[in-house]
């Protein structure tokens, strides 16, 4: 099975699919066959995913199912490969996309090809991200991404999608040209551009110190961490219901992915330098935007500030460089790529039947809907870190990483899980319990089968690695090891050099 590119295979199939899609025509046949073809062309390239994880060995740290070739001249290669860090958002992003395939069935009725195309595209981008092996290969994924988004929100999006899109493409297309300039730093020091290379390589403390900062630039607004996260809430609101899922449980994830693959390993004295200051954005983020959270009117607004809020735990659980810390972020990231990805799914079950996202617009819905209550309850619990859900893994994690290093940075981290409390519940009891009193909702009814279809796996998902949480966490065990060995050791021998001087 590992005999054949499958890393390539798994990248590169959904663009197969879009090719297929294009030749199809605009009847009411072909917009059906659109549909189909994105459905199963997603369907099959998880498939294949999960040969990767049947093939996987998680005992070595080593990247596995290499593939090499020659791109760009003699320097830049086309090189493929995926650890214990990487093939987890993998499996998440291919996961996902038959999801946002499957919500968009109904919801999208204009320019049905372009949009399938587009979402095929996207997973391409995604997963080649999360596979490359070269900085210029990853750059070029890492950038690419944010063009089939844009499309999504500009296109597809609500009344105010054009400056949405526009300021979401502002925002994180500014930070990337900081990571450009970095990427040319390091290859001028180093002679390659090679990440397995480049992440024995040794950079010199000043170059560190400016390149963090210029990946930070990048990885901050993607992620995004505060203050620059003001685009993201924008663009929750006007994009289309899977294009919010794949945005809040993919995208966002690329910059927790970029810390893990380049900050932490790759800068270790800088990382050290400079985690106060991760530290403090993090906390603001999780306390500011959760307050924040608890004045919205929008519902997917505040799930957007919630979003920003749990990836808070993230920055702050990696940048501990504790064993449970870089655990728990890899955890919280994959955990809120899964509920994030049903929350905003809820809001669409709603918006799709009522068109508004005004959450005085609802209430008593456990009337009509009992299901969706339920599956609502589900997700909202998890949201908050309820035990027994995977939300409670991640964030628990991340608290005890970070207070082996620093007891007040976890303690006021602390407060954002009371917080995520307050504005899940007061949402919760807002749109669902209560008398069924307006007029509108009177007739809205129930989710049906193919909304219960794409909830099932996402409520699995979030029970069981929340209750059993250890598959998960020893699929990464022996790469996170490695990168905390190797970024202690790289700090020991950088102050040994400092006393020799």
């Amino acid at each position: 099975m590992t005999s054949w590119p499958i890393l390539s295979v798994v990248t590169f199939l959904p663009v197969a699919g879009a090719l297929f899609i294009a030749f199809l025509g605009d009847d009411e046949a072909g917009l059906r066959n659109a549909r189909w073809v994105a459905l199963w062309t997603t369907l099959i390239t998880f498939a294949i995913s999960l040969i990767l994880v049947w093939r996987f060995d998680p005992s070595t740290p080593d990247f596995q199912f290499v593939e090499k070739a020659p791109w760009l001249g003699n320097t830049i290669g086309y090189a493929m490969g995926v650890d214990g860090i990487s093939l987890p958002f993998v499996i998440l992003t291919t996961g996902l996309m038959p999801i946002c395939i499957l919500a968009s069935w109904t919801a999208i009725q204009r320019r049905v090809r372009a949009y399938m195309i587009t979402f095929l595209v996207m997973e391409t981008l995604m997963v080649g991200t999360f596979c490359a092996l070269d900085l210029v290969l990853f750059y070029f994924f890492f950038e690419g991404g944010l063009i089939p988004m844009f499309i999504i929100i500009g296109v597809w999006g609500g009344p105010r999608r054009v400056y949405a899109s526009f300021k979401f493409f502002l925002y994180t297309f500014l930070g990337s040209v900081f990571m450009l300039l970095a990427i040319m730093a390091m290859y001028w020091d180093a002679g390659t551009t090679d990440i397995p290379t480049l992440l024995h390589h040794g950079f010199p403390r000043s170059l560190q110190t400016w390149a963090f900062l210029a990946f930070l630039a990048s990885f901050a607004v993607k992620l995004p961490m505060w203050p620059v996260h003001t685009w993201l809430p924008d663009a929750h609101v006007e994009a289309p219901t899977a294009g919010s899922v794949i945005l809040a449980a993919v995208l966002l994830k690329l910059g927790g992915y970029g810390f893990l693959r380049f900050s932490l390993p790759m800068f270790p004295v800088a990382t050290q330098h400079l985690a106060p200051l991760i530290y403090a954005l993090s906390v603001i983020a999780i306390v500011y935007t959760s307050l924040v959270a608890l004045m919205q009117e929008d519902w997917k607004k505040l799930i957007a500030y919630s979003s920003v809020a749990h990836m808070g735990f993230v920055t702050m659980g990696l940048f501990a460089v504790t064993a449970q810390g870089v655990s728990g972020g890899i955890f919280q990231m994959l955990s809120h790529g899964v509920i994030s990805a049903a929350l905003f799914l809820c809001v669409g079950v709603v918006y799709d039947r009522m068109h508004t996202r005004e959450i005085a617009a609802y209430g008593g819905l456990v009337n009509r809907m009992p299901l969706y209550a339920f599956v609502f309850m589900v997700f909202a619990l998890a949201n908050m870190g309820l035990p027994g859900t995977s939300g409670f893994v991640g964030e628990f994690l991340t608290m005890i990483g970070t207070f082996r290093v620093n007891t007040w940075v976890a303690t006021l981290a602390a407060l954002g899980t009371i917080l995520s409390a307050g504005y899940m519940l007061w949402l919760y009891r807002k749109v669902i319990f209560g008398k069924l009193e307006k007029a509108s909702l009177a007739a809205i009814r129930d989710i049906g089968w193919r909304e219960m279809i794409v909830f099932a796996p996402l409520i699995i998902v979030t029970i069981l690695i929340g209750v059993y949480p250890k598959p998960v966490l020893d699929f990464s065990a022996a790469s996170v090891t490695q990168l905390i060995d190797n970024y202690h050791h790289a700090l020991n021998g950088a102050q040994t050099a400092a006393l020799a001087r």
